[in-house]
């Protein structure tokens, strides 16, 4: 996949997580919930309908406040990608104001490892630069930090 750095942007880590474990907790809302937004912040709610046109809604609470995110999957190749994105919803209704598309890449490294990819593309070079100064290496780089804790802890059950 050929990115624009104007436009995309792109988090890449190694982690001691089985590629298994990291898709199921992408792709069930009961783990969603643990991981996907950095802390003190929580998701209230989440659906998931893990198919191409299925839903990926979610709910967050940011000091106190409620902010939806609704989007549609875009790509859905087991155990491997999700694209989704903000530009549509359930039953591909354009959004009034789409942010980005996500997608994920998950690649086996051998010894339980999985490259976590995590891409990020915007329709302009300002939103891009918007999403970058919001935080977004810190922000996705902290959900990746608490992925780990998490599946760790399913781990350990």
């Amino acid at each position: 996949m050929k990115l624009d750095p104007k436009t995309d942007l792109k988090l890449e880590r190694v982690i001691d997580i089985p590629r298994e474990l990291v898709w199921e907790c992408w792709t069930k809302p009961e783990h969603i919930k643990h991981f996907f937004i950095p802390r003190p912040h929580s998701i209230k709610a989440c659906e998931i309908d893990l198919r191409v046109g299925g839903k990926f809604n979610t709910t967050f609470d940011v000091d106190g406040n409620e902010i939806k995110n609704e989007g549609v999957y875009l790509e859905v190749i087991d155990g491997e990608k999700l694209v989704f994105t903000d530009t549509y919803t359930e039953d591909w209704k354009p959004a009034e104001n789409p942010f980005m598309t996500a997608i994920l890449l998950l690649e086996d490294v051998g010894h339980g490892a999985t490259k976590y990819t995590a891409i990020a593309r915007h329709r302009t070079q300002e939103t891009r630069q918007q999403h970058e100064d919001m935080g977004f290496f810190e922000g996705w780089g902290t959900v990746v930090d608490q992925l780990v804790e998490y599946a760790n802890s399913l781990k350990a059950q």
